[in-house]
């Protein structure tokens, strides 16, 4: 699968307004569009930022969709966001969460790496982080995107709750620093948000 993703920065006083707006027009929007798999919202409610990740179910459909989901973006984002950054992704791995409950949270870490290191980053991944992930308490999903060809990769994980997503932190960021010193990736930044919504996957 693919992954589009946009990163929106803000004032705070308006975000809800924006999220009220993606949770209607911009969902309905997305719903109606051809390969659609599937949608996850992320707000930091105190610093203005806002990340949606929309799921497609191959690259064609999320190249097919950009046009006319770049239109109702620029709608429901023009009451909040200053700065608009939107990527393309290949979902390299994907354990999505089944069900996300009321209070959950998420962390969002952003890496680079040589494009010859890709297959060694998401062997990484699958096989040494994601294994360790799934053994603690509160974790409901994770997965890995990256752009093979420039070099970048994201990591998004869901907590249960915001205590969970606490007591991830020691033990995650040894599992990092393991993880990006096998693929010879550098961290460029790590983020944790409050989960607005995840919205599974509509029937085939």
């Amino acid at each position: 699968m693919f992954v589009r993703t946009t990163y929106a920065t803000g004032d705070p006083a308006t975000l809800d307004e924006a999220v009220q707006a993606l949770t209607t027009e911009g969902r309905q929007q997305l719903t109606g569009e051809p390969g659609f798999r599937g949608a996850g919202m992320f707000a930091d409610r105190e610093l203005g930022k806002l990340v949606t990740g929309t799921w497609w179910e191959d690259e064609a459909a999320m190249q097919a969709s950009a046009d006319r989901m770049g239109k109702v973006r620029a709608q429901v984002l023009s009451s909040f966001a200053t700065t608009v950054t939107v990527d393309n992704w290949e979902a390299a791995v994907a354990a999505r969460a089944e069900s996300v409950p009321e209070g959950a949270r998420f962390r969002l870490v952003r890496l680079d790496f040589a494009p010859s290191d890709a297959d060694t980053l998401v062997d990484a991944f699958e096989n040494g982080v994601l294994p360790r992930l799934r053994t603690m308490t509160g974790f409901l999903g994770g997965s890995l995107l990256v752009d093979r060809a420039a070099g970048r990769g994201a990591v998004g994980t869901l907590y249960a709750d915001k205590d969970s997503l606490a007591a991830s932190r020691s033990p995650v960021a040894a599992l990092r620093g393991e993880a990006t010193s096998r693929a010879r990736a550098t961290l460029r930044s790590l983020e944790e948000f409050e989960v607005v919504m995840v919205e599974s996957p509509p029937p085939s």
